[in-house]
């Protein structure tokens, strides 16, 4: 098991036949893929040789179909199976051919074809997730790489490079600023160094237009707490409750998020229900299409009917808290164990 840093290094050597990516930054992920491909397959015949399958519907007869094909004009041909969730150790929404793929795969992975490459990944749903017992089982028959958070210089220099890219100069002071607030998630980054380059065009960007165009941090350890509620896991949304309210966050400010969420949830889970897409709900409502397609996925644990009564929820809570002098603290607590328990 090696981290992408190491993978940089691996792939200017070897190549290797499979490999099974993992962590939280989606879009490096991505960006490792592209490398890999544009190493090794002829970009004339890229079309040819390059397939991309959905890991909730893929079976294991298309990923071996495409592993046995040839390639065309190419010494490679690379095979992605993207949102491999069967990866993970959930258990829920996830292909139901998932473990027999595994089990085939660990086994035809001892005999693999020279000429292909199959990628295979997986996002964790949450910053507290850890690679799975499954990849683990799998460390010695592909190339295992976790895709960890890039923190410091790491993450400064590569934010620097998307501001170059951009054409936009940014100075050290609020680079680091910039870092230190934005969420540390590779597509979060990019949309907002976009937002930043286009609110600032023609001048240099000051510490004020990153606090007006960033979003709270605590958004996200909301969006945390509401996904262990999804897992019925009260435990762990007490957990992200006490780091909130460590970090100074009102009780009323953490209920308001909360209910936040799921007025958003609610929404979204109406759209969904009508066959709206991704695209057209994130800008109904305002948010980054990432952040959108992870709500989505997240309302897919909950009927309409279990959003709407973990919002009567709040609700009663907001009540409680400005009518009765008691802790706050227990009153949100009570309000996690109800909402998992909808």
């Amino acid at each position: 098991m090696i981290n992408f840093l190491d993978l940089d290094s691996r792939i200017k050597k070897t190549i290797d036949n499979f490999y099974i990516f993992c962590g939280h930054n989606e879009q490096m992920i991505k960006d490792s893929i592209k490398k890999i491909v544009k190493l090794s397959v002829n970009n004339d015949f890229l079309d040819l040789n390059y397939f991309e399958f959905d890991g909730v519907a893929v079976t294991y007869e298309e990923i071996i179909n495409s592993c046995e094909t040839l390639p065309f004009m190419s010494d490679n041909k690379v095979i992605v199976v993207y949102r491999a969730d069967f990866l993970s150790d959930r258990t829920k929404h996830i292909n139901k051919n998932g473990d027999t793929i595994l089990k085939k795969l660990k086994k035809y992975s001892e005999d693999f074809p020279k000429q292909s490459i199959l990628i295979m990944y997986y996002v964790f749903d949450n910053d507290r997730e850890k690679i799975s017992s499954k990849v683990k089982r799998l460390d010695k028959n592909a190339c295992v790489v976790e895709f960890t958070k890039l923190k410091g210089v790491m993450l400064q220099n590569k934010v620097k490079e998307i501001f170059n890219e951009k054409g936009k100069n940014i100075d050290r002071t609020n680079l680091s600023f910039f870092c230190s607030e934005v969420e540390n998630n590779m597509d979060i980054i990019k949309n907002e160094v976009d937002k930043l380059c286009c609110y600032t065009e023609g001048r240099n960007i000051e510490k004020q237009d990153i606090l007006d165009l960033l979003p709270q941090k605590s958004d996200n350890d909301i969006f945390n707490l509401v996904d262990f509620l999804s897992q019925r896991r009260p435990e762990r949304a007490i957990e992200v409750l006490s780091e909130l309210i460590y970090k100074g966050e009102k009780a009323t400010n953490i209920l308001s998020m909360i209910e936040r969420q799921f007025r958003i949830m609610m929404n979204l889970k109406i759209g969904m229900e009508n066959k709206r897409g991704k695209e057209e709900l994130a800008k109904e409502y305002r948010l980054h299409p990432f952040i959108c397609e992870k709500m989505m996925r997240q309302c897919q644990k909950y009927t309409l009917e279990q959003i709407i009564k973990s919002e009567e929820i709040c609700i009663e809570t907001e009540r409680e808290l400005k009518s009765q002098g008691s802790n706050e603290r227990v009153k949100l607590e009570l309000l996690i164990i109800k909402s998992a328990m909808v």
